[in-house]
């Protein structure tokens, strides 16, 4: 029981000091950015992340990959999924990595199906009811990951799993639960600012344009 509570408290020790230099980094790299910007669901917002940058920061970037590993061993157990998919661009970059920590298989979800050749919306070997982890960076309304969820789904596999670093807090989880998948995140985009305004890196204003997008109320 104790090495139990021990284990659970580094790992949330781990996950904290991962979520603070995230946010960091997100802050110094320009990765996160106010404004007005059009996300990929169509919606609007005052904010936007781009994890795009991490693989090209390598000690952020393994991090982030070990986060994702203890998330995955932490919620789904090992022998409870076969494969790990990423989503195209951001999601397959660490998709790939995972998979390669976890000795799992890989495949990916194309944007579009191929219009020739096999047709393929998922490429790699997906056999008939494999168990499928899904990997995304940030999910705002579940969109891009409910269409991979999707493909995988018509192309013979299962997935109940979807894996990502930050939840916007914009209905994500509430529709992948309407898939009957279980949405597993790092951090929320609440705890991150709640980090940035702490260590004074992000101003009142900034931080409020981010808590009305959630629609969370200011404490």
């Amino acid at each position: 029981m104790h090495s139990v509570m021990l284990l659970t408290k580094t790992w949330a020790v781990e996950r904290k000091d991962i979520v603070r230099n995230l946010g960091k980094v997100l802050v110094k790299s320009g990765a996160l950015k106010f404004g007005a910007f059009t996300l990929a669901s169509g919606k609007l917002s005052s904010y936007y992340i781009d994890l795009r940058i991490v693989p090209s920061l390598p000690s952020v970037f393994s991090q982030i990959v070990r986060a994702y590993t203890s998330l995955i061993k932490r919620n789904v157990r090992e022998n409870r999924f076969d494969i790990v998919a990423g989503i195209p661009t951001a999601g397959l970059t660490y998709a790939t990595a995972v998979a390669y920590e976890l000795s799992k298989p890989l495949i990916y979800i194309r944007k579009e199906k191929k219009e020739y050749g096999a047709g393929k919306e998922v490429e790699g070997l997906l056999p008939p009811g494999a168990k499928v982890v899904i990997i995304d960076d940030v999910i705002t309304t579940g969109g891009s990951l409910i269409a991979a969820i999707n493909s995988v789904r018509r192309s013979g596999g299962t997935a109940e799993k979807a894996v990502v670093l930050i939840d916007r807090l914009e209905e994500g989880r509430k529709n992948l639960a309407d898939v009957e998948v279980d949405l597993v995140s790092l951090t929320s985009i609440a705890e991150i600012t709640d980090f940035l305004y702490d260590m004074n890196i992000i101003e009142d204003a900034q931080r409020n344009a981010i808590y009305a997008q959630a629609g969370i109320s200011k404490s």
